[in-house]
Protein backbone atom coordinates (compact mmCIF):
# COMPACT_ATOMS: atom_id res chain seq x y z
CA UNK A 1 0.00 0.00 0.00
CA UNK A 2 2.89 2.49 -0.11
CA UNK A 3 3.17 2.86 3.64
CA UNK A 4 6.07 4.98 4.87
CA UNK A 5 8.08 6.31 7.77
CA UNK A 6 10.70 8.97 7.85
CA UNK A 7 12.88 11.01 10.74
CA UNK A 8 11.49 14.62 11.52
CA UNK A 9 13.14 16.91 14.02
CA UNK A 10 10.51 17.80 17.06
CA UNK A 11 11.44 21.31 17.14
CA UNK A 12 10.02 21.41 13.37
CA UNK A 13 13.05 21.79 11.48
CA UNK A 14 12.38 21.51 7.47
CA UNK A 15 13.72 17.91 5.93
CA UNK A 16 13.33 14.17 6.59
CA UNK A 17 15.44 11.62 6.62
CA UNK A 18 15.51 7.84 6.15
CA UNK A 19 14.78 5.44 9.32
CA UNK A 20 18.33 3.36 7.80
CA UNK A 21 20.31 5.87 8.26
CA UNK A 22 22.20 6.04 12.20
CA UNK A 23 20.92 9.15 13.08
CA UNK A 24 19.87 10.64 16.30
CA UNK A 25 19.36 14.39 16.44
CA UNK A 26 18.39 17.07 13.89
CA UNK A 27 22.04 18.54 12.33
CA UNK A 28 20.24 21.86 12.28
CA UNK A 29 18.89 22.11 15.71
CA UNK A 30 20.84 18.95 17.12
CA UNK A 31 17.11 18.61 18.92
CA UNK A 32 15.85 14.47 18.92
CA UNK A 33 13.77 13.09 16.20
CA UNK A 34 10.62 11.51 16.52
CA UNK A 35 9.16 8.93 13.77
CA UNK A 36 6.59 10.35 11.69
CA UNK A 37 4.05 8.41 9.11
CA UNK A 38 2.75 8.96 6.17
CA UNK A 39 -0.96 9.47 7.35
CA UNK A 40 -2.56 10.19 4.32
CA UNK A 41 -1.57 6.20 2.87
CA UNK A 42 -2.63 5.16 6.38
CA UNK A 43 -6.06 6.61 5.98
CA UNK A 44 -6.95 4.49 3.31
CA UNK A 45 -8.43 2.33 6.16
CA UNK A 46 -11.12 3.90 7.97
CA UNK A 47 -10.24 3.05 12.11
CA UNK A 48 -12.90 0.08 12.12
CA UNK A 49 -11.16 -1.56 9.46
CA UNK A 50 -7.51 -1.16 11.02
CA UNK A 51 -9.37 -2.34 14.16
CA UNK A 52 -10.33 -5.20 12.24
CA UNK A 53 -6.79 -5.72 10.61
CA UNK A 54 -5.14 -5.97 13.82
CA UNK A 55 -7.63 -7.96 15.53
CA UNK A 56 -7.47 -10.56 12.42
CA UNK A 57 -3.40 -10.79 13.70
CA UNK A 58 -3.71 -11.56 17.39
CA UNK A 59 -2.09 -14.70 18.23
CA UNK A 60 -0.73 -15.49 14.90
CA UNK A 61 2.53 -16.10 13.66
CA UNK A 62 3.56 -15.18 10.20
CA UNK A 63 7.00 -14.14 8.81
CA UNK A 64 5.59 -10.34 8.30
CA UNK A 65 3.66 -10.11 11.78
CA UNK A 66 5.64 -12.48 14.14
CA UNK A 67 4.77 -10.85 17.01
CA UNK A 68 2.26 -8.43 18.54
CA UNK A 69 4.64 -5.67 17.65
CA UNK A 70 4.88 -6.82 14.74
CA UNK A 71 1.17 -7.13 14.33
CA UNK A 72 1.40 -3.33 14.03
CA UNK A 73 3.74 -3.39 11.28
CA UNK A 74 2.53 -0.76 8.91
CA UNK A 75 2.15 1.65 12.25
CA UNK A 76 6.35 0.94 13.14
CA UNK A 77 8.13 0.15 10.50
CA UNK A 78 6.61 -0.50 7.37
CA UNK A 79 9.80 -0.04 5.02
CA UNK A 80 11.33 -3.54 6.86
CA UNK A 81 11.39 -6.53 4.81
CA UNK A 82 10.01 -9.51 6.59
CA UNK A 83 13.17 -11.32 6.39
CA UNK A 84 15.00 -8.32 8.25
CA UNK A 85 12.95 -8.85 11.47
CA UNK A 86 14.69 -9.99 14.38
CA UNK A 87 11.38 -11.06 16.84
CA UNK A 88 11.41 -13.47 19.89
CA UNK A 89 6.96 -13.00 20.55
CA UNK A 90 7.55 -9.57 21.82
CA UNK A 91 4.39 -7.69 23.42
CA UNK A 92 0.92 -9.35 23.98
CA UNK A 93 1.36 -9.09 27.27
CA UNK A 94 -1.23 -9.91 30.30
CA UNK A 95 -3.63 -6.99 30.79
CA UNK A 96 -4.42 -7.72 34.07
CA UNK A 97 -6.89 -6.87 37.03
CA UNK A 98 -5.96 -7.08 40.49
CA UNK A 99 -9.54 -6.62 42.39
CA UNK A 100 -7.97 -7.23 45.90
CA UNK A 101 -5.41 -3.97 45.27
CA UNK A 102 -8.00 -1.84 43.58
CA UNK A 103 -10.64 -2.34 46.46
CA UNK A 104 -7.55 -1.28 48.94
CA UNK A 105 -6.40 1.38 46.51
CA UNK A 106 -10.19 2.57 46.46
CA UNK A 107 -11.05 2.17 42.72
CA UNK A 108 -13.74 0.30 40.64
CA UNK A 109 -11.70 -0.60 37.61
CA UNK A 110 -7.96 -0.65 38.07
CA UNK A 111 -5.32 -3.09 35.48
CA UNK A 112 -1.92 -3.69 35.61
CA UNK A 113 -0.44 -4.04 32.24
CA UNK A 114 2.55 -6.96 32.30
CA UNK A 115 5.39 -5.97 30.08
CA UNK A 116 7.76 -7.74 32.16
CA UNK A 117 6.05 -10.69 30.65
CA UNK A 118 8.54 -10.75 27.63
CA UNK A 119 11.69 -12.34 26.49
CA UNK A 120 14.27 -10.87 28.60
CA UNK A 121 11.53 -9.64 31.46
CA UNK A 122 10.93 -5.92 30.77
CA UNK A 123 9.42 -3.31 28.01
CA UNK A 124 12.37 -2.64 26.26
CA UNK A 125 11.86 -5.75 23.81
CA UNK A 126 8.93 -3.78 22.43
CA UNK A 127 11.24 -1.13 20.69
CA UNK A 128 14.69 -3.42 20.72
CA UNK A 129 12.71 -5.62 18.11
CA UNK A 130 12.41 -3.26 15.94
CA UNK A 131 15.81 -1.41 16.00
CA UNK A 132 17.83 -4.38 16.14
CA UNK A 133 15.45 -5.56 12.86
CA UNK A 134 16.12 -2.14 11.42
CA UNK A 135 20.25 -3.12 11.84
CA UNK A 136 20.22 -6.30 10.82
CA UNK A 137 18.43 -4.85 7.54
CA UNK A 138 21.16 -2.12 7.18
CA UNK A 139 23.85 -4.65 7.51
CA UNK A 140 22.10 -6.73 4.74
CA UNK A 141 22.37 -4.16 2.48
CA UNK A 142 26.07 -3.13 2.99
CA UNK A 143 25.82 -0.70 5.48
CA UNK A 144 29.02 -0.69 7.77
CA UNK A 145 27.54 -1.64 11.22
CA UNK A 146 30.20 -3.41 13.32
CA UNK A 147 27.97 -3.42 16.45
CA UNK A 148 25.59 -1.90 18.71
CA UNK A 149 25.77 -0.36 21.63
CA UNK A 150 23.80 1.23 24.79
CA UNK A 151 24.24 2.77 27.97
CA UNK A 152 21.89 0.59 30.83
CA UNK A 153 20.65 0.62 34.49
CA UNK A 154 20.14 -2.91 33.63
CA UNK A 155 17.10 -3.62 31.20
CA UNK A 156 18.13 -1.93 28.35
CA UNK A 157 21.40 -3.95 28.24
CA UNK A 158 19.29 -7.30 28.73
CA UNK A 159 17.34 -6.57 25.85
CA UNK A 160 19.99 -5.28 23.11
CA UNK A 161 22.46 -8.67 24.21
CA UNK A 162 19.05 -10.77 23.48
CA UNK A 163 18.28 -9.34 20.52
CA UNK A 164 21.69 -8.64 19.15
CA UNK A 165 22.85 -11.97 19.83
CA UNK A 166 19.41 -13.30 17.58
CA UNK A 167 20.77 -11.40 14.60
CA UNK A 168 24.18 -12.07 14.91
CA UNK A 169 25.44 -8.55 15.67
CA UNK A 170 28.06 -7.93 18.36
CA UNK A 171 26.33 -5.56 21.50
CA UNK A 172 28.25 -3.31 23.70
CA UNK A 173 26.81 -2.91 27.07
CA UNK A 174 28.01 -0.06 29.32
CA UNK A 175 26.47 -0.44 33.08
CA UNK A 176 26.86 1.92 36.23
CA UNK A 177 29.38 -0.42 38.45
CA UNK A 178 27.42 -1.74 41.40
CA UNK A 179 24.44 -0.08 40.60
CA UNK A 180 22.26 -2.65 39.29
CA UNK A 181 20.61 -6.46 40.36
CA UNK A 182 22.65 -9.45 39.56
CA UNK A 183 19.88 -11.56 37.04
CA UNK A 184 19.93 -8.04 35.39
CA UNK A 185 24.24 -8.03 35.17
CA UNK A 186 24.06 -11.95 33.80
CA UNK A 187 21.08 -11.33 31.42
CA UNK A 188 23.82 -9.53 28.75
CA UNK A 189 27.03 -11.92 29.98
CA UNK A 190 24.66 -15.11 29.00
CA UNK A 191 23.76 -13.43 26.04
CA UNK A 192 27.38 -12.66 24.95
CA UNK A 193 27.89 -8.80 24.96
CA UNK A 194 30.79 -7.17 25.44
CA UNK A 195 29.62 -5.82 29.38
CA UNK A 196 32.17 -2.43 30.41
CA UNK A 197 31.06 -1.58 33.96
CA UNK A 198 32.12 2.03 34.62
CA UNK A 199 32.91 3.22 37.92
CA UNK A 200 30.00 6.57 37.29
CA UNK A 201 25.85 6.39 37.44
CA UNK A 202 23.52 5.77 34.30
CA UNK A 203 24.53 9.48 33.24
CA UNK A 204 27.91 9.60 33.00
CA UNK A 205 27.42 5.84 30.78
CA UNK A 206 25.15 7.78 28.60
CA UNK A 207 27.92 10.45 27.77
CA UNK A 208 30.47 7.51 27.57
CA UNK A 209 27.92 6.09 24.85
CA UNK A 210 26.86 9.11 22.82
CA UNK A 211 30.02 9.75 22.24
CA UNK A 212 30.70 6.24 20.80
CA UNK A 213 27.74 6.61 18.71
CA UNK A 214 29.25 9.74 16.46
CA UNK A 215 31.94 7.23 15.32
CA UNK A 216 31.56 4.84 12.21
CA UNK A 217 30.54 1.45 12.62
CA UNK A 218 28.98 1.97 16.34
CA UNK A 219 25.01 2.45 16.19
CA UNK A 220 22.79 3.88 19.21
CA UNK A 221 20.53 1.47 21.15
CA UNK A 222 19.27 4.19 23.58
CA UNK A 223 15.76 5.84 23.63
CA UNK A 224 17.10 8.79 22.29
CA UNK A 225 16.96 6.76 18.88
CA UNK A 226 13.45 7.31 18.17
CA UNK A 227 13.52 3.60 16.31
CA UNK A 228 12.88 2.22 19.70
CA UNK A 229 9.95 4.37 20.96
CA UNK A 230 8.27 2.84 17.47
CA UNK A 231 7.94 -0.82 19.22
CA UNK A 232 7.06 0.51 22.45
CA UNK A 233 4.53 2.73 21.23
CA UNK A 234 2.25 -0.39 20.54
CA UNK A 235 1.93 -0.66 24.49
CA UNK A 236 -0.29 2.16 23.99
CA UNK A 237 -2.42 0.74 21.15
CA UNK A 238 -2.33 -2.81 22.96
CA UNK A 239 -3.66 -1.54 26.21
CA UNK A 240 -6.62 0.03 24.35
CA UNK A 241 -7.18 -3.31 22.32
CA UNK A 242 -7.33 -5.11 24.94
CA UNK A 243 -10.01 -2.89 26.49
CA UNK A 244 -12.16 -3.37 23.64
CA UNK A 245 -10.35 -0.31 21.40
CA UNK A 246 -11.93 2.17 24.50
CA UNK A 247 -8.77 4.26 26.07
CA UNK A 248 -8.57 3.91 29.64
CA UNK A 249 -8.53 7.58 32.05
CA UNK A 250 -5.76 7.23 33.26
CA UNK A 251 -2.40 5.63 32.66
CA UNK A 252 0.76 5.53 35.27
CA UNK A 253 4.26 4.52 34.25
CA UNK A 254 7.68 4.86 36.45
CA UNK A 255 9.83 7.28 34.02
CA UNK A 256 13.49 7.62 34.21
CA UNK A 257 15.30 8.47 30.77
CA UNK A 258 11.56 9.34 29.79
CA UNK A 259 11.52 7.70 25.92
CA UNK A 260 8.30 5.22 27.15
CA UNK A 261 6.60 8.53 27.71
CA UNK A 262 6.68 10.08 24.74
CA UNK A 263 6.13 6.51 23.57
CA UNK A 264 2.92 6.59 24.80
CA UNK A 265 1.85 9.67 23.74
CA UNK A 266 2.81 8.69 20.16
CA UNK A 267 0.44 5.59 20.12
CA UNK A 268 -2.51 7.40 21.05
CA UNK A 269 -1.45 10.40 18.84
CA UNK A 270 -1.74 7.75 16.08
CA UNK A 271 -5.04 5.72 16.85
CA UNK A 272 -6.47 9.44 16.84
CA UNK A 273 -5.27 10.85 14.03
CA UNK A 274 -6.22 7.34 12.54
CA UNK A 275 -9.98 7.43 13.81
CA UNK A 276 -9.65 4.37 16.35
CA UNK A 277 -10.63 6.11 19.38
CA UNK A 278 -11.79 9.79 20.20
CA UNK A 279 -10.50 10.55 23.11
CA UNK A 280 -6.82 11.29 24.91
CA UNK A 281 -6.59 9.31 28.25
CA UNK A 282 -4.47 11.40 31.29
CA UNK A 283 -0.74 10.18 31.26
CA UNK A 284 0.94 10.52 34.99
CA UNK A 285 4.95 9.94 35.57
CA UNK A 286 5.61 8.14 38.01
CA UNK A 287 9.54 9.10 39.77
CA UNK A 288 11.70 8.23 42.51
CA UNK A 289 12.03 10.90 44.84
CA UNK A 290 15.76 10.18 44.90
CA UNK A 291 15.64 10.63 40.54
CA UNK A 292 13.20 13.43 40.45
CA UNK A 293 13.82 16.02 37.72
CA UNK A 294 10.83 15.60 35.81
CA UNK A 295 9.08 15.60 39.06
CA UNK A 296 10.90 19.09 39.94
CA UNK A 297 10.30 20.32 36.55
CA UNK A 298 6.44 20.11 36.62
CA UNK A 299 5.92 21.92 39.86
CA UNK A 300 8.34 24.68 38.21
CA UNK A 301 6.11 25.07 35.47
CA UNK A 302 7.89 22.49 33.23
CA UNK A 303 11.80 24.34 33.27
CA UNK A 304 13.67 21.47 33.65
CA UNK A 305 17.17 21.40 34.83
CA UNK A 306 18.95 17.92 35.31
CA UNK A 307 19.69 16.19 39.10
CA UNK A 308 22.45 14.36 40.86
CA UNK A 309 20.43 11.02 40.68
CA UNK A 310 20.68 9.79 44.17
CA UNK A 311 20.63 5.75 44.93
CA UNK A 312 17.17 4.27 44.65
CA UNK A 313 15.85 0.98 45.20
CA UNK A 314 14.29 1.34 41.56
CA UNK A 315 17.49 1.05 40.08
CA UNK A 316 16.53 1.26 36.38
CA UNK A 317 14.99 5.19 36.60
CA UNK A 318 17.99 6.29 38.95
CA UNK A 319 18.56 8.85 35.85
CA UNK A 320 19.19 12.82 36.49
CA UNK A 321 19.59 13.86 33.03
CA UNK A 322 17.05 11.97 30.87
CA UNK A 323 17.65 12.15 27.53
CA UNK A 324 14.58 12.23 25.93
CA UNK A 325 13.03 14.77 28.57
CA UNK A 326 11.75 17.13 25.63
CA UNK A 327 9.84 14.94 24.32
CA UNK A 328 8.18 13.86 27.81
CA UNK A 329 7.51 17.42 28.19
CA UNK A 330 5.39 18.03 24.92
CA UNK A 331 3.69 14.71 25.58
CA UNK A 332 2.62 15.36 28.75
CA UNK A 333 1.18 19.07 27.73
CA UNK A 334 -0.87 17.43 25.25
CA UNK A 335 -2.17 14.59 27.37
CA UNK A 336 -3.09 16.29 31.33
CA UNK A 337 0.07 15.39 32.13
CA UNK A 338 0.75 14.77 35.74
CA UNK A 339 3.99 13.94 37.51
CA UNK A 340 4.39 12.68 41.37
CA UNK A 341 7.13 11.46 43.33
CA UNK A 342 7.57 8.26 45.45
CA UNK A 343 9.73 7.94 48.54
CA UNK A 344 11.45 4.52 49.10
CA UNK A 345 9.63 3.58 52.02
CA UNK A 346 6.15 4.50 49.88
CA UNK A 347 7.61 2.53 46.20
CA UNK A 348 8.72 -0.58 48.77
CA UNK A 349 5.65 -0.58 51.01
CA UNK A 350 3.17 -0.07 47.66
CA UNK A 351 5.56 -3.04 46.09
CA UNK A 352 5.00 -5.59 48.86
CA UNK A 353 0.86 -4.83 49.17
CA UNK A 354 0.92 -5.37 45.49
CA UNK A 355 2.33 -8.51 45.79
CA UNK A 356 -0.75 -9.39 48.68
CA UNK A 357 -3.13 -9.71 45.69
CA UNK A 358 -1.15 -12.49 43.69
CA UNK A 359 1.60 -10.01 41.81
CA UNK A 360 5.19 -10.49 42.17
CA UNK A 361 6.48 -6.21 41.27
CA UNK A 362 9.82 -4.52 40.35
CA UNK A 363 10.43 -1.73 42.47
CA UNK A 364 9.72 0.56 39.36
CA UNK A 365 6.05 -0.76 39.48
CA UNK A 366 6.14 0.18 43.19
CA UNK A 367 6.91 3.60 42.01
CA UNK A 368 3.71 3.37 39.97
CA UNK A 369 1.60 2.32 42.59
CA UNK A 370 2.52 4.32 45.55
CA UNK A 371 2.14 7.39 43.20
CA UNK A 372 -1.54 6.05 41.86
CA UNK A 373 -2.47 5.94 45.93
CA UNK A 374 -1.15 9.07 46.76
CA UNK A 375 -3.16 10.38 43.75
CA UNK A 376 -6.50 8.50 44.36
CA UNK A 377 -6.26 9.40 48.38
CA UNK A 378 -5.97 13.54 47.35
CA UNK A 379 -8.90 12.81 45.20
CA UNK A 380 -7.29 13.53 41.53
CA UNK A 381 -8.27 10.33 40.53
CA UNK A 382 -11.47 9.28 41.22
CA UNK A 383 -12.87 5.87 42.39
CA UNK A 384 -15.06 5.18 39.20
CA UNK A 385 -12.24 6.16 36.94
CA UNK A 386 -10.53 3.40 34.53
CA UNK A 387 -6.71 3.21 35.12
CA UNK A 388 -4.30 0.99 33.89
CA UNK A 389 -0.56 1.23 35.72
CA UNK A 390 1.87 -0.32 33.08
CA UNK A 391 4.55 -2.57 34.79
CA UNK A 392 7.86 -1.90 33.00
CA UNK A 393 9.79 -5.14 34.44
CA UNK A 394 9.39 -8.70 35.93
CA UNK A 395 9.75 -8.78 39.81
CA UNK A 396 12.01 -11.63 39.13
CA UNK A 397 14.76 -9.64 38.28
CA UNK A 398 14.67 -8.34 41.27
CA UNK A 399 14.80 -10.97 44.37
CA UNK A 400 17.50 -9.45 46.39
CA UNK A 401 14.76 -5.94 47.19
CA UNK A 402 12.10 -8.88 47.99
CA UNK A 403 14.49 -10.18 50.57
CA UNK A 404 15.26 -7.57 51.89
CA UNK A 405 12.09 -5.96 52.52
CA UNK A 406 10.73 -9.14 53.86
CA UNK A 407 14.13 -9.41 56.26
CA UNK A 408 13.55 -6.04 57.88
CA UNK A 409 17.23 -5.22 56.25
CA UNK A 410 15.55 -2.42 54.20
CA UNK A 411 15.68 1.07 55.57
CA UNK A 412 12.84 2.44 57.55
CA UNK A 413 9.83 0.00 58.07
CA UNK A 414 8.54 -2.67 56.22
CA UNK A 415 4.72 -2.27 56.86
CA UNK A 416 4.03 -5.82 54.85
CA UNK A 417 6.78 -7.84 55.67
CA UNK A 418 6.03 -11.40 56.03
CA UNK A 419 9.43 -13.53 56.88
CA UNK A 420 9.16 -16.84 57.30
CA UNK A 421 7.87 -18.01 60.58
CA UNK A 422 10.62 -20.42 62.35
CA UNK A 423 9.05 -23.47 64.64
CA UNK A 424 9.87 -26.61 65.96
CA UNK A 425 9.18 -29.88 64.50
CA UNK A 426 5.58 -30.14 66.39
CA UNK A 427 2.36 -30.62 65.11
CA UNK A 428 0.91 -28.25 67.81
CA UNK A 429 3.26 -25.65 67.15
CA UNK A 430 2.26 -25.64 63.24
CA UNK A 431 -1.31 -25.89 64.32
CA UNK A 432 -1.40 -22.56 66.18
CA UNK A 433 -0.02 -21.05 64.02
CA UNK A 434 -2.15 -21.72 60.97
CA UNK A 435 -4.92 -20.83 63.24
CA UNK A 436 -3.48 -17.03 63.71
CA UNK A 437 -3.92 -16.60 59.70
CA UNK A 438 -5.76 -13.48 58.61
CA UNK A 439 -8.40 -13.62 55.86
CA UNK A 440 -6.46 -12.39 52.90
CA UNK A 441 -8.25 -9.35 51.74
CA UNK A 442 -7.51 -7.58 55.24
CA UNK A 443 -3.97 -8.39 54.62
CA UNK A 444 -3.69 -5.68 52.19
CA UNK A 445 -4.73 -2.97 54.60
CA UNK A 446 -3.09 -3.97 57.35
Amino acid sequence: MGYRAVFRCIAGCPGEFPLDEPLYRCPRCQNLFEVAHDLDALRTLTGDEWKRTFDGRVGRCTAEHPSAVWAKKEWVAPHLRGASIVSMDEGGTPLMRPEPLARAVGLDWLWLKQCGHSHTGSFKDLGMTVLVSVVRQMIDDGRPVRAIACASTGDTSASLAAYAAAAGVPAVVILPHGKISAAQLVQPIANGARVLALDTDFDGCMRIVQRLAVEAGVYLANSMNSLRLEGQKTVAIEITQQLGWEPPDVIVIPGGNLGNVSALGAGFDLMLSLGLVGRRPRIVVAQAEAANPLYLAYRRGWAFEPVQARTTLASAIQIGNPVSVEKAIRTLQRYDGVVEQASEQELADASAQADRSGLFTCPHTGVALAVLMKLVARGEIARNQRVVVVSTANGLKFPEFKQRYHAGRLEGSARYANPPVELPNDYDAVRRAIDRLEPGPDALRT
